[in-house]
C-alpha cells in the first residue's frame, strides 16, 4: 500500500514541475565578501573560541592554518587553498535572509553551524548579522554581528559551553539555517532537532520549540538522545541535514512556515516521496498550528536552500542539486584536478502560490528562474568562472549550497550562497568559494500569478 501511494504522489507532482515556465533574470549587481573573513569572538567567550576549527580532522589541531581544506570525496577532494584552524571565528556560511529589514535598511543574515556537523563544530560560535551590499563597489559591509547565547538555560539539553557564565552557543548545539525578524525578536529554523529558536535582537535565547506535525513529534538524526542504537523511521524521521533550511514569515498572518530541506523518512527508512513538508507555527501562541502543505521537488533536485514570502500568498524557494562547478567541465570517467565530478545543474529560484494547494496537499509552482543562466548584458559579474564554454554576457551561480533569497522591491530579488568554508569551490577548481550576493532584475517573475 505504501508503494502505490508513494508512486501516485510521484506521478502527481511530475507533470506540473516539468511543464513549469522559466522566467528571465538579468544581473544588476554583484557583491563579494572574501572567503576567509574572520571576526573576533566576544571578550567573555571561552578562550577555546579564539581558535576555531580545531576538530575538523580526526584529532585536535592547535596550529593555525596547518590542515588544508578540500572539496570532499564527491567533488574530487580538491584542495581549496585555505587551511584551518582559524584565528577567530569565520563569518562564512550565509544561510538565510530575513524578510524584514533593520531600521537602517540593512539585511538580517544568518551564519550556519560552523564546519558542517555537530562533531567538528564545538568551537564554532553561532551568530547572525546585519549586512549591506554595495553594488557599486562590489562589496558586502558587515554592519553588526550578534552571537547567540543561553544565559537563562532555555536550551533543554546540555550545550558545549555548559559551565561558562555567558553560555554562548556553538555548532555542536544547533545548526542554524533560516532566519526571520518579527516584533523585535529573532526566529531561527535549525536542522539538528529540528527546532525553532526564539531570541532577542542582542542574541539571548528566550525559547526553543521542538517540531510537531499534528500530534507526531518530528525528530532528526542529530537530535539530542539519538544514538547508533536508535531506529530510523521510528526514533527519528528527519534525515541528517534535513531540518529547517527555509523559514518564511507570512505577511498578514504573521505565521512562520518552516520548510524541511529533505523528504521525511518512512517506517522503512526510505524517503516518503520527492517532496518536502512545510509546517506552520504561530509565534503569538508559541505553538504549531497543524497547517501544512507539500513542495514538490523537480526531477534532479535534492534539497532547498531558502524560503521567503513576497506577498501574503506567494513565496520564493531556492531549489538545488548537490553539484558545484560549471557543467562544461564535467569529469569524463574518474575525478581529476582539472574537472568537476558533479557539476552544478539545477540551481533555481522557484515562485510558489501558497493559496493554491491541490487535493494531495501540493502547493502550486508558478515558475522559476535559472541561476545557471543569468543574463549579464552590462558585464556586472565581478568574478571569473572557469569553464570550457563562452560565458560572455552570461553569469552563472555554480555553487553547491545557495541558501539566501529575498524580495528587494517590485522588480528585484537578492540571492546569496553558503560557501561552506573551507570545503566548497564552484567558480574555480582550486580555490574556496567566496560569499557572494547578486541583485537580479526579474519583473515578469515577481508579477507572475
Amino acid at each position: 500500500m505504501r508503494f502505490s501511494t508513494t508512486l501516485a504522489l510521484l506521478v502527481s507532482c511530475a507533470a506540473p514541475v516539468s511543464a513549469e515556465e522559466v522566467f528571465p533574470a538579468v544581473l544588476k549587481g554583484h557583491a563579494v565578501l572574501p572567503a576567509l573573513s574572520l571576526i573576533d569572538p566576544p571578550a567573555d567567550a571561552p578562550a577555546d573560541a579564539r581558535l576555531s576549527g580545531k576538530f575538523v580532522g580526526p584529532a585536535r589541531v592547535m596550529e593555525e592554518g596547518t590542515v588544508m581544506g578540500d572539496t570532499g570525496a564527491s567533488h574530487g577532494k580538491r584542495a581549496t587553498g585555505i587551511g584551518f584552524p582559524f584565528r577567530g571565528q569565520p563569518v562564512q556560511g550565509f544561510s538565510g535572509y530575513a524578510m524584514n529589514r533593520a531600521e537602517d535598511g540593512s539585511v538580517y543574515m544568518l551564519t550556519d553551524n560552523g564546519f558542517g556537523s555537530k562533531s567538528n563544530s564545538p568551537d564554532a560560535l553561532l551568530m547572525f548579522h546585519r549586512m549591506v551590499p554595495n553594488w557599486d563597489a562590489g562589496t558586502i559591509e558587515m554592519k553588526e554581528t550578534v552571537f547567540l547565547r543561553d544565559p537563562d538555560f532555555k536550551v533543554p539539553f546540555r550545550i558545549a559551553y555548559e559551565g561558562t557564565e555567558a553560555r554562548y552557543l556553538t555548532g555542536a548545539d544547533f545548526d542554524l539555517e533560516s532566519i526571520q525578524i518579527l516584533n523585535g525578536e529573532v526566529w531561527i529554523g535549525e536542522e539538528f532537532g529540528p527546532y525553532l529558536i526564539r531570541a532577542t535582537l542582542d542574541g539571548k535565547v528566550v525559547g526553543v520549540y521542538p517540531t510537531l506535525m499534528g500530534d507526531r513529534p518530528l525528530t532528526g538524526a542529530d537530535a539530542p538522545g539519538i544514538s547508533a542504537a536508535s531506529v530510523v523511521g521510528k526514533d527519528w524521521v528527519v534525515p541528517r541535514s534535513g531540518g529547517y533550511e527555509g523559514l518564511a514569515l507570512q505577511p498578514g498572518t504573521n505565521l512562520l512556515w518552516a520548510m524541511l530541506e529533505k523528504p521525511l523518512l518512512g517506517e522503512d527508512g526510505q524517503p516518503e516521496g520527492t517532496f518536502l513538508r512545510v509546517l506552520a507555527f504561530d509565534p503569538a501562541k508559541a505553538a504549531w498550528t497543524g497547517q501544512t502543505f507539500k513542495f514538490a521537488l523537480a526531477e534532479g533536485s535534492t534539497a532547498i536552500g531558502d524560503f521567503n514570502f513576497i506577498d501574503e500568498t506567494r513565496a520564493l524557494v531556492i531549489e538545488r542539486d548537490n553539484g558545484e562547478g560549471d557543467p562544461s567541465l564535467k569529469c569524463e570517467g574518474d575525478a581529476r584536478p582539472d574537472c568537476f565530478p558533479a557539476p552544478a545543474m539545477i540551481k533555481r529560484v522557484v515562485l510558489i502560490d501558497t493559496a493554491t494547494v491541490d487535493s494531495d496537499g501540493f502547493v502550486r509552482r508558478i515558475g522559476h528562474i535559472d541561476l545557471m543562466a543569468i543574463a549579464d548584458p552590462e558585464a556586472r559579474n565581478r568574478l571569473e568562472t572557469v569553464a570550457k564554454r563562452d560565458l560572455k554576457g552570461v553569469m552563472t551561480f555554480p555553487f553547491f549550497t545557495i541558501e539566501d533569497v529575498m524580495r528587494v522591491d517590485d522588480t528585484h530579488i537578492m540571492v546569496g550562497n553558503d560557501n561552506n568554508l573551507p570545503f566548497s569551490s564552484g567558480r574555480k577548481l582550486d580555490a574556496a568559494a567566496d560569499n557572494e550576493a547578486i541583485l537580479l532584475e526579474v519583473p515578469e517573475f515577481l508579477a507572475a500569478k
